[in-house]
């Protein structure tokens, strides 16, 4: 899961990607870069790190120029090398940058085509130097010295009959503007707005609305599945559906745990959405036990607190923040390892030990997912006195991995793969495990927008909205996002720097 911005203004765009990079900074922690346009000629800066230590006043000052993209990374294959930070740049033609988010499901099919038709090379491992490659490949065919917004729409609509998978992209034209787009089946996020300048519009594209309100611009609305916009370096804007057979499919995780409460996504307000989760919750919390003895719900900070509040205020019982969170520690889930994970736990989470002496506590969070996190907070409640610990998920059992761009572990690696609810809530030390049904997680997210096909909730069901996904492509992704896979890498990284040092 990445976030990603693009912005063509009247001014210097430095400060405004600077700023709407620490908006999106939840959604990647690992790495950040940004890159702008002046006249014909490209400034970059990009490092692992988060936003406020990639970029000093320095890196700043060389920033120049009206028109520019940014990027915040979290690994989706569990690397964190500074080599894939983005975004990325090609020289021809043109001379193409590129942010991404999401991820191709074809990724090596595509490198290996590209290098037998095009002799083209790949410099990393990233699928999103592929999408790049593929859309300059596109534009080189065209055989022009300039391009105008009807080319790059067409280049677009050949891309999408290549490219399988997730992938909302900002990409930028040197000397001539900003192109985005996203898949067919609209599975990340992507939206647009305009704010108007003394001098003219100004246009600007990002993963989340929250970015563009935080920055004065106007949303105008979401890519539809399969759409292209340009914004030229006028400002003007211009949009086409470059897919044959568009569908909207987005990703239900983005309301789950990443998008920010605050912002929009498709139409829907992520906000009440997790107000929803937590009132389906609680009606399945009375079929179940409607003669239950808790006696205090608390959240685990930060995303699962408004379906904990929903939740208590339909059981009728008492909620309470009885876990304070450091919040100089990044989110654990897209930590680059579990070791990091693990540390984090105990750094970042402390608990009131008054909300929890004696009581029974019903924690609340938003997923399950490998079940370390869920283990030691659990433990904590016990350490802190509390006599009963539950533990309510406001999403269903992640039983599959998303192959869509969120590095969420392999199947052995997920706690409920395999089990039940009881056994997951056996395996985390829970004296009563609840989770969320499917159809009510559908429910809560999608009561408002009819138009919506069917979500992308693959983690969850195991149907992939792409139908390619099969047994050799987990196997594939399970040589990249298991933790034995990134130890033996983390392991070769170090050998390499010591060899380069010596």
């Amino acid at each position: 899961m990445c976030g990603i911005v693009g912005i063509v203004a009247r001014n210097a765009v430095n400060q405004s990607i600077y700023d709407a990079l620490t908006v999106l900074q939840h959604r990647g922690q690992d790495a950040a870069g940004i890159v702008t346009c002046d006249g014909d000629r490209l400034s970059l800066r990009k490092d692992n790190g988060l936003v406020k230590d990639v970029f000093r006043t320095r890196h700043m000052r060389d920033l120049t120029g009206n028109m520019g993209l940014g990027h915040v990374r979290y690994p989706t294959a569990g690397s964190s090398n500074s080599e894939e930070a983005q975004p990325f740049y090609v020289n021809s033609p043109y001379g193409i940058t590129l942010a991404h988010n999401g991820n191709l499901t074809n990724a090596e099919a595509l490198k290996s085509e590209l290098y037998q038709s095009g002799l083209r090379h790949m410099n990393t491992d990233s699928d999103s130097e592929v999408l790049l490659n593929i859309l300059a490949d596109e534009l080189l065919r065209l055989g022009k010295q300039r391009v105008d917004h009807d080319d790059l729409f067409d280049a677009v609509a050949r891309l999408h009959r290549r490219c399988r998978g997730a992938y909302a992209v900002v990409a930028m034209i040197t000397g001539f503007g900003i192109l985005a787009f996203r898949d067919p089946h609209g599975i990340r996020p992507i939206v647009f707005g305009v704010r108007e300048d003394e001098a003219g519009p100004e246009a600007m594209v990002a993963s989340e609305s929250v970015a563009l309100s935080a920055l004065g611009f106007d949303l105008v609305r979401d890519l539809e599945p399969g759409e292209a916009l340009v914004i030229d370096k006028e400002g003007r804007l211009f949009t086409r559906q470059c897919a044959v057979k568009p569908a909207l499919n987005p990703c239900i995780f983005e309301h789950v745990y990443f998008a920010r409460p605050d912002s929009l996504i498709d139409g829907i307000s992520v906000y009440h959405a997790r107000l929803a989760m937590g009132e389906k919750l609680a009606a399945k919390i009375m079929r179940l036990r409607p003669q239950h003895d808790i006696d205090v719900v608390i959240p685990v900070p930060d995303s699962s607190r408004y379906a904990a509040l929903a939740l208590a205020q339909e059981l009728g019982v008492p909620y309470r923040e009885g876990l304070i969170k450091n919040r100089y520690i990044g989110r654990t889930f897209i930590m680059p390892d579990q070791p990091k994970r693990k540390k984090s736990v105990r750094q970042k989470l402390n608990p009131i030990e008054m909300e929890f002496r004696g009581k029974n506590v019903l924690l609340v969070d938003d997923s399950v997912v490998r079940g370390t996190t869920s283990e030691q907070i659990i433990q904590m409640a016990r350490d802190a006195g509390a006599a009963k610990v539950y533990f309510a998920s406001a999403a269903p059992p992640v039983r599959f991995p998303n192959v869509y761009g969120i590095d969420m572990a392999t199947r052995g690696e997920l706690v409920a793969h395999g089990r039940d609810e009881d056994e997951v809530g056996a395996a985390i030390g829970a004296d009563w495990m609840v989770f969320q049904d499917l159809s009510d997680l559908i429910d809560a997210v999608g009561e408002h927008r009819a138009e919506i096909e069917r979500f992308d909730d693959s983690c969850f069901s195991g149907m992939y909205v792409t139908e390619d996904v099969d047994e050799a492509y987990f196997q594939h992704i399970e040589e990249l996002r298991s933790e034995v896979a990134k130890s033996e890498r983390r392991a070769r990284k170090g050998e390499v720097m010591f060899l380069n040092n010596r």
